[in-house]
């Protein structure tokens, strides 16, 4: 049976990897600045997080949620604790579009309402409301369109406020950060003005923190960088489990959760929530929040003196890099020659870097030396 195309194949078998570094079938060393689409938060084979992982295996693995699960609870209490949003409920799925899904499903519980806003550029997974979400006409099928789900322009908060006047909103759905869409960070002016819209008309804020959440920006949630916006739901998932799937939605306590509102069979067993307890740990007790500001700002200010670079954007470990020519031939040289992974962006010129939060600066200063280098040759060449 031969598999399912689903993305461009890096020509790279790895067959081991710890802390930021990965290993090839031929033993060949690689610098993992991607972390497989930002979900490696804090390192890869971390021993705490076997530990954790191993030991909850040796208890048990597994049962619905039908029974009491005291780890879901410890979880949800140290989560609560380091978020910043003790007070907020959390209803545990198994990945960012589950949630994303999750979140506007209880929006429109809440609201009575079907409509929903979201914005250009923006992704919220591959599901079926998620992707109705996106502008993007590759992933949209025809049973994925919805009338009453608009994409208004990023930063129109005019647009926004008349489409809310219109009537029929339940929610509005914005990414701390937009990933896929090269890196956009949205004003302190325009998240402000959709809480203060949002709370005016009584419609839900939702922010998707999938990608950008878990201490990439050096916040928990990248929406924390801006003061005074406080979303009525918070969708996460890629670096809560560092690889281990797991999703959640918190929960503002203005909703009131009845049974059979939201529901799920793997969400919340036993060994996600082992995974998730031990990301939580290691971000405390490595000062993880603290490396990625550290690093990111340092980082962003050496980028801002390579030639080639037309511009950089992002906050922490989630960066943006625009080029003066294709990113993809520089992306395959960083593997071939460098033996560096780095991520891809919608736009063709931009390279996403989404390392594990621990990583160091010697490997940084080497990617640095390493796209200098690229950059310094004609586009031809």
């Amino acid at each position: 049976m031969k598999l399912f195309d689903v993305y461009p194949l890096i020509p790279v078998t790895i067959t081991k990897a710890e802390g930021c570094k990965l290993w090839d079938d031929q033993g060949q060393e690689y610098i993992d600045l991607y972390g497989g689409h930002a979900v490696i938060s804090i390192g890869h084979t971390h021993p705490h997080y076997v530990k954790r992982i191993k030991d909850q295996l040796d208890q048990i693995a597994f049962y619905s949620n039908s029974i009491q699960i005291p780890v879901q609870k410890e979880y949800a209490e140290k989560l609560g604790e380091l978020s910043g949003y003790p007070e907020y409920e959390l209803f545990l799925c198994n990945s960012g579009a589950e949630a994303n899904e999750n979140a506007i499903k209880l929006a429109s519980f809440a609201t009575g309402k079907s409509g929903f806003i979201a914005f250009s550029g923006g992704f919220h997974g591959r599901t079926s409301g998620a992707v109705a979400l996106t502008d993007n006409p590759k992933i949209v099928a025809p049973c994925n369109e919805r009338e009453d789900f608009q994409i208004l322009p990023w930063g129109d908060l005019e647009a926004v406020e008349k489409r809310v006047k219109d009537g029929n909103i339940a929610g509005i759905i914005i990414e701390g950060i937009q990933g896929v869409n090269g890196i956009q960070v949205p004003s302190s002016k325009f998240l402000t003005g959709l809480a203060g819209i949002a709370k005016s008309y009584g419609v839900k804020l939702i922010l998707d923190e999938v990608q950008s959440g878990f201490g990439r920006t050096g916040k928990f949630f990248a929406h924390q960088l801006v003061d005074g916006v406080k979303p009525d739901i918070i969708s996460m998932a890629k670096g809560m489990g560092n690889g281990f799937p797991i999703g959640g939605i918190l929960i503002s306590p203005e909703f009131k959760a009845t049974y059979g509102l939201l529901g799920t069979t793997f969400g919340g067993n036993h060994l996600a929530c082992a995974a998730g307890l031990a990301v939580l740990e290691v971000i405390e007790n490595e000062n993880l929040l603290e490396n990625a500001t550290k690093l990111g700002e340092k980082l962003l200010a050496e980028l801002k003196e390579v030639p080639g670079i037309t511009a950089i954007r992002g906050t922490g470990l989630i960066i943006g890099i625009d080029l003066d020519r294709e990113a993809g031939p520089v992306r395959s040289e960083l593997v071939k020659k460098y033996h560096m992974f780095t991520g891809s962006a919608a736009g063709k010129n931009t390279i996403r870097l989404l390392p594990p939060l621990n990583i160091e600066w010697n490997q940084l200063n080497s990617f640095l030396t390493a796209l200098k280098e690229i950059l310094s040759q004609s586009p031809s060449s």
